[in-house]
């Protein structure tokens, strides 16, 4: 009696860890910044997805951007906050499917030099050595870099892992200028902020894409997405959105990135435009 109680109760643990298991999905986060700065941005707004779904959403990020790459390329998050670029390329690669994204908002190029700097256009930078994040962050690093190549400012470009790295650096004067985008640079502390100032910057894009994988159930999706346009009219929670320096989320589909595909980057390792 007691073995078949034993089984009994085995059955049931087992059960309910397979249940929570096919209800748990990882979010990955392109590393724009630290870990733990993602991290404490990020996880107010995967708490209110897991309240408000009932899913278990678990915060994952990678200690630099090819890394990140790397686990797209494999899969590794059910649900992923990736830059246009990467969309494009993993959407073709693996069938991540476009969910939403941010409203109201294009991602624009920009390239800092410091405050004092005496660089007063591109052309002045003829020669120096540029910090971006790495080789396929779209805005920081793939539109910058096109913009200069426009223009035939030769330069050197040394990738730095993260957009916070890229506005230290220059801070600090170990770069003449860096690629960013105009939201990272709003959030990184006021010190570093205020020593920057923008020489540059692109024309818009569609932004960062929320992209889930192919195989994930159709009313998980719809669960996420109603809670991510929940938020958006939820007054009382404004401030997980502030947090992100996000005004909100849209729905979205994949041909949303047709404006990043025309752009015609033929490679994630060596993009080209």
């Amino acid at each position: 009696m007691r073995f078949c109680l034993l089984i009994v109760w085995l059955c049931l643990v087992f059960s309910a860890k397979l249940h929570a298991q096919e209800n748990s999905l990882t979010f990955g986060v392109v590393p724009q910044q630290s870990p733990k700065k993602l991290a404490q941005n990020w996880q107010p707004l995967l708490d209110y997805i897991s309240q408000y779904t009932g899913l278990k959403i678990d915060f994952k990020t990678a200690k630099d951007i090819p890394t990140f790459e790397a686990n797209l390329e494999k899969g590794a998050y059910d649900i992923a906050y990736m830059n246009p670029y990467h969309f494009v390329v993993f959407h073709d690669a693996v069938n991540y499917r476009a969910l939403a994204r941010q409203k109201d908002t294009l991602i624009k190029g920009i390239i800092v030099v410091p405050k004092d700097s005496k660089v007063q256009s591109l052309d002045d930078l003829n020669g120096a050595e540029i910090a971006f994040p790495a080789p396929a962050a779209f805005a920081a690093s793939i539109i910058t870099s096109a913009a200069l190549h426009k223009r035939n400012v030769a330069f050197v470009p040394r990738y730095v892992n993260s957009h916070d790295s890229v506005y230290l650096a220059v801070q600090h004067g170990f770069f003449s200028a860096g690629g960013g985008i105009a939201r990272t640079l709003n959030k990184a502390p006021s010190q570093v902020k205020n020593d920057l100032k923008v020489l540059w910057e692109s024309n818009g894009y569609t932004p960062h894409a929320i992209a889930t994988k192919p195989n994930m159930a159709q009313s998980h999706r719809q669960a996420i997405l109603k809670a991510l346009l929940a938020l958006t009219h939820d007054s009382s929670n404004a401030w997980i959105l502030e947090n992100l320096g996000f005004k909100g989320f849209i729905e979205s589909v994949d041909s949303d990135w047709d404006d990043v595909r025309e752009l015609g980057i033929m490679s994630l390792s060596r993009p080209h435009i």
